[in-house]
């Protein structure tokens, strides 16, 4: 059995409702995600929502030939472990929908890192690369522990649980030959959509490679620019 990834989508947001639907090189935003972690050679599930607007990412999902789950709403990390019971899977990969630059390969390293023994292991406990190349892989036993015993944020953000208390869980880190933790690829505002468009603009409509994405914006600091003021939510921002 393959490892399925786990990508969550739904088209609430604060600052940019709608943003994994959102156009990027004639694309929607999700099916750039879809298309890495397929290329990883992962199996892939949409846990998505039950909400009605969320119907849209269904039917993109119907279009993209991958499953779409529908679970809870606001309590994410219970909508993963009722993902996790219809497509079971052990390990889990846990990717976001906003994160359309994801590379393969990055993917497929942040797996191949994962031990015996291990209950979490992410590419983002040692911060490295631009911000939205996130991968977390977990194991099953260790969620559904998470999902018995967190509270609060921690059921918001799915994995923190596994990571945020040392010694609660065997957890490792995966640290890419890459290094440049400053830049921002994720998508969760206008000014992010625009950076991320003046990339695909140069890099083409295929997953790009990391040191590609790197590359180009060590020699476009006007890129880089657009949305260098936008800050990251704190996980305890919810």
């Amino acid at each position: 059995m393959s490892v399925v990834a786990f990508i969550q989508a739904r088209m609430a947001s604060t600052r940019l409702p709608g943003k994994v639907l959102r156009p990027l090189a004639g694309r929607p935003v999700l099916s750039w995600v879809v298309r890495a972690a397929t290329e990883a050679g992962c199996d892939v599930v949409v846990a998505t929502t039950t909400d009605p607007g969320d119907d849209v990412v269904a039917e993109l999902c119907e279009r993209l030939e991958v499953p779409a789950f529908r679970g809870h709403p606001d309590d994410v990390l219970r909508r993963y472990v009722d993902a996790l019971e219809a497509h079971p899977s052990d390990p889990l990969v846990r990717l976001t929908a906003d994160c359309p630059l994801l590379d393969p390969a990055v993917i497929v390293e942040t797996v191949a890192g994962f031990a015996p023994g291990l209950d979490y292991v992410s590419n983002l406990l040692v911060p490295h690369l631009p911000l939205g190349l996130s991968v977390e892989v977990a194991a099953a036993a260790a969620l559904r522990r998470a999902d018995r015993e967190a509270t609060g944020v921690d059921r918001v953000h799915v994995t923190s649980y596994l990571y945020r208390e040392p010694g609660r869980f065997s957890t490792a880190a995966v640290i890419t030959d890459h290094d440049a933790p400053g830049y921002r690829v994720t998508l969760d505002t206008a000014e992010d959509l625009a950076a991320l468009e003046a990339i695909v603009a140069v890099l083409g409509d295929a997953p790009p490679a990391v040191a590609d994405v790197i590359d180009l914006l060590d020699h476009r600091p006007d890129i880089v620019a657009i949305n260098a003021e936008v800050r990251q939510k704190a996980i305890e921002d919810g």
